[in-house]
């Protein structure tokens, strides 16, 4: 008797070891049903399950990973605004037996030269990070099946750590009132989008948040994770001089002679080329589009494409003709996707700044999408103290009534 039931342990022990080492299904019968979606990642959507299924095929190959904040609070003080972009990281996926890494190297610390020595003696000596690790849930042919889910419902934004410092309150991401966002998750050939609406949760919020939300106990903002192709070789990346005015991209690079910096800063700009380098004017190869927000009112909406349209001056002068368009942004397109440069029109309850920010090549300074917030209230104000100012002031207007009530004397 004591036999047999060693017998059996022996054998369900077998068993299980067996199947803990069972090579994964393919990925063929592990999404048969699902929903597929084919671009620069294919992607299945288990819509019983709730899940992202990520197909992961290129490994040690770098691309660029992009989270932005798709709707925003509403709040200037606490800055959270619609179509936020966040930060643009250069990553790649590695695969170590039954796992795979998103993995992030460190370019702020570099060595920028062609021994491959130094360039990895500096690459050791500084950290770098894991953004993601997840199990082999499938394979097929050199592919492998990731379940995304747990890493697109997170706060990547880090709209918890925003509130707190504003003075907020302390958030929690309730994972019972978050899902993916369907009608803006979608692949293309050289980028691949994921939204998904996060609800954060608390019992103490701070009095911004109980001004613009119906709820201030349950905060509900959708999220965007970007996957985007890296461009293609060709680019000149150029040296930044702050006489210029424009923004850099900073890294420090210990393969400098002893006698120059180590810190180094590129310019952020767009790639524009002649068709004829030859000519003094030329029409570009790929001109620079930017996309007007559909919801900007007239008359602003007429005013802001005219006015962006007298850019052409400046690059006629620098020799480029019809090269830079602006346009209405396509009805349907997504304000967020890295294929358009947007001026995106924001509400929020008082009066902010307009900003600019890109998504940009940390490697070279090219901007890959340009990203112009306009805050609605800001052309309120200005006709406000145009009016209060202007001799032919009548002060049963409305807006310089509303200069008059804030204590602007006509």
């Amino acid at each position: 008797m004591l036999l047999q039931r060693v017998l059996v342990l022996l054998l369900a022990g077998s068993m299980a070891a067996a199947q803990a080492t069972k090579e994964p299904s393919s990925i063929e019968e592990a999404t048969a049903g699902l929903e597929r979606h084919d671009g620069f990642f294919t992607y299945y959507w288990d819509s019983k399950a709730g899940k992202i299924w990520l197909e992961v095929s290129r490994f040690d190959e770098d691309f660029l990973y992009v989270n932005s904040l798709a709707t925003g609070l509403g709040s200037n003080p606490v800055g959270l605004d619609r179509s936020q972009l966040g930060r643009d990281r250069v990553v790649r996926f590695e695969r170590v037996g039954p796992r795979v890494l998103l993995v992030q190297d460190n370019l702020e610390y570099r060595a920028v030269t062609d021994n491959p020595d130094e360039q990895r003696a500096v690459r050791e000596s500084f950290a770098r990070s894991v953004l993601w690790g997840a199990e082999v849930a499938a394979e097929s042919g050199g592919r492998v099946l990731l379940d995304a889910t747990d890493f697109l419902l997170r706060d990547a934004h880090d709209v918890i750590g925003r509130l707190k410092q504003s003075g907020q309150g302390s958030f929690s991401l309730d994972r019972s009132r978050s899902a993916l966002y369907l009608p803006r998750t979608r692949t293309f050939p050289d980028n691949t989008e994921f939204e998904v609406t996060l609800t954060f949760a608390s019992n103490d919020p701070g009095r911004l948040v109980s001004e613009v939300t119906p709820s201030a106990e349950s905060v509900t903002l959708r999220q965007r994770h970007s996957f985007v192709r890296l461009p293609e070789a060709g680019y000149q990346p150029r040296r930044f001089d702050p006489r210029s005015g424009a923004i850099p991209v900073r890294y420090f690079d210990y393969a400098q002679p002893l006698d120059q910096p180590l810190e180094q800063r590129l310019v952020m700009r767009h790639r524009l080329r002649k068709q004829d380098p030859s000519a003094e004017l030329s029409e570009a190869l790929e001109p620079i589009v930017y996309y007007l927000d559909r919801g900007t009112p007239e008359p602003v909406r007429g005013a802001l494409l005219d006015g962006a349209r007298w850019w052409n001056a400046a690059f006629e002068a620098a020799g480029y003709r019809d090269a830079f368009r602006v346009e209405l942004l396509p009805e349907g397109a997504d304000p967020l996707d890295v294929r358009y440069n947007v001026i995106q029109w924001v509400h929020r309850s008082t009066r902010g700044w307009s900003y600019g920010s890109s998504v940009v090549d940390p490697r070279t300074g090219e901007i890959l999408k340009g990203h112009v917030q306009l805050g609605s209230l800001r052309v309120r104000q200005d006709r406000m103290i145009v009016e209060s100012l202007h001799p032919l002031f009548n002060g049963s207007d409305r807006y310089g009534s509303c200069a008059l009530e804030a204590g602007v004397e006509a």
